[in-house]
C-alpha cells in the first residue's frame, strides 16, 4: 500500500478534520504549570503505553507503516480488548485485533536510536496490549514522565520545530528547569489538516 494511502486511512480513522479536530482520544496528563502567553506547559504523564517502531534509513515513512499495520491488525489479537473506532485494514497485515488511534504520535529523532511511537488508548496496560507480529515493533510503558511542552501550529518541518524548541529551551532556562532528555516531536493531526489549524508540540523531559 502506498504511503499516501496509509496517511489518508489514518486520517479517516482519526476522524481528522481539515480544520484541526482530530476526533480521537489524547494521552491524559496532569497540568503542573501553564504559561498561556507562550503556549508552554509543565506536565506529568502518569502512565502511557507506547508502541514503538525504529526510524531506520527510510525514516518516518517506514516507521509509520509498521505502526499503522500494528493498529490495523498486525498483532496477536486479544478478546479482552474491544475496537473503539472503525479501523481500515491494510491487506498486507496479518489477522489480529484493530486498535483505535490515540494522539499524539511521538517522534524521537535525537536519540541514538531514532523512533516513532503511537500512544495506546488509556485503558490499555502492558498485559492487555496485543503483542506485535513484527519483531522490530516494541511495546513499553513509561510512568511519571514529566515534561516541558510547547504547542504550535504549522508543519513539523525542521525549521518550525527548531524555532519552537529553542523558544522552549530559553523559557526553561529562565524558569530554572533542567532537561534530562532530548526533545521529542508530537503530532496530533493527519495530513489533510490545514497547517494553520494543526496541533503540534515539542516535549522536553525535565527533572
Amino acid at each position: 500500500m502506498k504511503y499516501g494511502l496509509l496517511l489518508l486511512l489514518s486520517a479517516m480513522i482519526s476522524g481528522c478534520s481539515i480544520f484541526g479536530d482530530n476526533g480521537v482520544e489524547s494521552a491524559p496528563y496532569t497540568l503542573l504549570k501553564a504559561d498561556k502567553d507562550n503556549n508552554i506547559e509543565i506536565r506529568n504523564y502518569d502512565s502511557m503505553i507506547l508502541v514503538t517502531a525504529p526510524m531506520d534509513k527510510d525514516g518516518e515513512n517506514n516507521a509509520f507503516r509498521k505502526l499503522f499495520k500494528y493498529i490495523s491488525g498486525n498483532n496477536q489479537g486479544s478478546n479482552e480488548i474491544a475496537m473503539t473506532a472503525p479501523v481500515f485494514m491494510d491487506n498486507q497485515a496479518q489477522e489480529g485485533i484493530g486498535i483505535a488511534m490515540t494522539a499524539p504520535v511521538f517522534m524521537n529523532e535525537q536519540s541514538e536510536s531514532p523512533s516513532m511511537s503511537f500512544v495506546m488508548p488509556a485503558d490499555f496496560t502492558l498485559e492487555t496490549t496485543p503483542k506485535p507480529n513484527d519483531p522490530s515493533v516494541k511495546v513499553s510503558e513509561i510512568t511519571n514522565y514529566k515534561v516541558a511542552a510547547i504547542t504550535f501550529s504549522g508543519t513539523l518541518g525542521d525549521s518550525n520545530v527548531k524555532e519552537h524548541t529553542e523558544k522552549l529551551e530559553a523559557w526553561m532556562k529562565a524558569h530554572g528547569y533542567e532537561a534530562v532528555g532530548a526533545p521529542v516531536k508530537a503530532g496530533y493531526n493527519g495530513p489533510l489538516t490545514i497547517p494553520f489549524f494543526r496541533h503540534n508540540e515539542v516535549l522536553i523531559p525535565i527533572n
